[in-house]
């Protein structure tokens, strides 16, 4: 059932406008974790889902594009990994199943690629997680950004979202609309962000614990019993090798991965490996390590990727549920904070 959503209206229009969507409320796309039921459930629910494209094969995503062309009530978006070798393919089938919004994850977009994505007739996104990079791709073009804190799981910029709200927001939320993410559990923080010139949030951790998220029982058991403090980031023990920062569950992985620093780093001082051989090791040290975490259930040496939020999340509901509650929430901070200034300007004109 949707929320009465009066007083957010007037806040998130824009979002609203350029999403299509009932709610200005964006369900994030987490590889192997964001297919198409997960996707379907966030759109009935009366928010924006985004397809993760990266895990999916050509023929894959074709299908799930298709079924959601189908089921959804409304448009939905599709996640470009802009690192993905098959980058040009998955855009091409994007392009031909005439998908209305991409978000372009994971790199900095050119301008030639949002142009010939828009002369498509492709509402152009793009996540971002500092103040440059938004400017630099308002210039290039694009339509919307999401501004990633990171309190966010996944792969992390250096800025909490609160910071990024503060320095982005009043920079550029006049030229596209923006999307806050990371760290956003309650209602409460949503509607704060929105009266900060938010168009509309983009949340994830919370959706782990969907009824319609199909990830391993392992990984959603975890999800659910987890504190937000166990939510950690990687760590990086060497500037000469640099670690891309994810965050995930704290599990022996985290430690393993620490151990395997020490020991690349002991390699090359002894001469046995070179400086890009140690690279080239740590980069790969993760790899397919979410697919353990979501399709196997391995909790201890997969990857949980996870925001700090995750302390919030504690039981299993309907993506429904979960959407409409974030919304009824926030609408009822909003009117509560409309009603504690009415009473304040009131006692001081008295």
């Amino acid at each position: 059932m949707k929320q009465k959503t009066d007083l957010l209206n007037k806040f998130w229009l824009k979002g609203k406008e350029f999403l299509g969507s009932d709610y200005a409320l964006i369900g994030g796309a987490m590889s192997w974790i964001c297919e198409k039921n997960l996707v379907l459930a966030v759109c009935r629910a009366g928010g924006f889902g985004v397809l993760a494209s990266g895990c999916l094969s050509l023929e894959e995503l074709r299908e799930q594009i298709r079924f959601l062309k189908k089921e959804a009530p409304g448009p939905f978006g599709v996640n470009i990994v802009l690192l993905h070798p098959q980058m040009e393919e998955q855009i091409r089938i994007c392009l031909e199943e005439k998908v209305s919004h991409i978000v372009l994850a994971a790199g900095v977009a050119s301008a030639d690629l949002i142009s010939r994505l828009k002369e498509n007739g492709v509402k152009t996104m793009a996540i971002v997680s500092n103040l440059i990079l938004a400017q630099k791709l308002i210039r290039s073009g694009i339509d919307a950004l999401v501004v990633e804190g990171c309190e966010s799981g996944g792969h992390l910029g250096a800025l909490t979202t609160t910071v990024l709200a503060q320095e982005v927001l009043p920079a550029v939320k006049d030229k596209v609309p923006v999307f806050m993410a990371g760290g956003i559990g309650t209602g409460q923080m949503l509607a704060s962000f929105l009266m900060m010139g938010a168009a509309g949030g983009q949340v994830g951790t919370c959706l782990l614990a969907a009824k319609e998220c199909r990830i391993h029982e392992n990984f959603k058991k975890a999800v659910l019993k987890a504190s937000s403090r166990q939510a950690i980031a990687t760590v990086q023990l060497d500037e000469r090798f640099p670690v891309i920062p994810v965050r995930s569950l704290a599990n022996n992985a985290h430690e393993e991965f620490k151990r395997f620093q020490y020991q690349i780093i002991e390699d090359f001082k002894d001469g046995k490996i070179t400086l890009a051989e140690g690279r080239h090791k740590i980069e790969n040290f993760w790899a397919g390590s979410l697919r353990k975490a979501v399709v196997d259930g391995d909790t201890q040496e997969g990857s949980l990727m996870s925001g700090q939020i995750v302390g919030l999340v504690n039981e299993e509901r309907p993506a429904e549920e979960i959407i409409s509650s974030l919304v009824m929430q926030a609408e009822d901070f909003l009117q509560r904070t409309l009603n504690t200034l009415s009473d304040k300007t009131g006692n001081a004109q008295a």
